[in-house]
């Protein structure tokens, strides 16, 4: 597979990254965008935890043998493809099989709504092909990306398809996406009652109408992103948790490690040694 113009490629750990300064019309509604290869192939398990993000990922080669959400009983996807899955409050394990590539995104949970043009609470702790959420163009796209040259012409493709389905999609409520900015530029430490009042809703409509169209409540939004604020604490190598209690506004070490187990099945100083890869945490 050829690279093209304007892309980039490193290796990062086993993989390939393969990237390109986003299309400017992607901008609000993304948060990572990028193509990997498994430099060496063979099956990997990883541990998904929750980032206050919806994620599309376009397989190109093999599929997943399977991903489970913890916590979940028969919450098996078994085989699958391409996929997308909404926010999320729990963690979740993906089983490859070797051989990947494809193309991850991230996005907001507002341009998620967006794209999808479903209500987000249909898809909030759920993985789901890639199809029945986009329809049947969805499989030609992944088809035609499978085909592309090189990759400077899957960026392409992809930007176009993009474009025209967040063109189309519904707009969020201006309240929501002002309750989302609250929450989100605060790492969730706002509370509730304030938001509502900031956007003249009561608590029980903004609850309503927020869950619709992000997928969480406010409040689990707020304990997902308090989580994440935390865990790039300690990515960054900030290994005081006191110090990370404190700044994320847990009440102590000992709620800020019951929040590890509850969201990532994990500890905080399991996480700070687990290796990253691709918005996973590799077992």
């Amino acid at each position: 597979m050829g690279v093209g113009r304007g892309v980039e490629v490193a290796r990062v750990g086993g993989v390939w990254r393969v990237t390109r300064p986003w299309h400017p019309g992607l901008r609000p509604f993304i948060r990572s965008y990028a193509g990997y290869r498994e430099a060496v192939a063979s099956p990997y398990q990883v541990l998904v935890v929750p980032t206050g993000r919806a994620v599309v990922v376009i397989n190109l080669a093999e599929p997943f043998t399977q991903v489970r959400r913890l916590g979940a009983p028969g919450s098996g996807s078994g085989r699958i493809g391409s996929l997308v899955v909404g926010l999320e409050d729990r963690p979740a394990l993906c089983e490859h099989p070797g051989g990947q590539e494809a193309i991850r995104l991230e996005f907001t949970p507002l341009g998620a709504y967006r794209l999808f043009a479903v209500p987000m609470r249909e898809l909030t702790n759920h993985v789901v092909e890639l199809r029945d959420v986009l329809g049947p163009e969805a499989g030609v796209l992944v088809e035609r990306l499978a085909a592309a040259g090189d990759w400077a012409a899957r960026f392409d493709l992809l930007d176009a398809a993009l474009l025209a389905r967040l063109g189309r999609g519904p707009e969020p409520a201006p309240e929501v996406g002002h309750a989302w900015r609250l929450l989100s530029s605060t790492a969730g430490a706002i509370p509730v009652a304030r938001i509502a009042a900031e956007v003249g809703w009561s608590q029980g409509h903004l609850v309503r109408r927020f869950t619709e169209q992000v997928g969480l409540t406010p409040k689990a939004s707020a304990r997902v992103l308090r989580f994440h604020r935390a865990m790039g604490m300690l990515s960054r190598g900030d290994v005081n948790l006191a110090e990370i209690s404190a700044a994320c506004g847990f009440y102590d070490q000992a709620h800020l490690s019951r929040e590890f187990r509850a969201l990532a099945d994990t500890t905080p100083g399991r996480m700070t040694a687990a290796r990253r890869v691709e918005g996973a945490l590799a077992l």
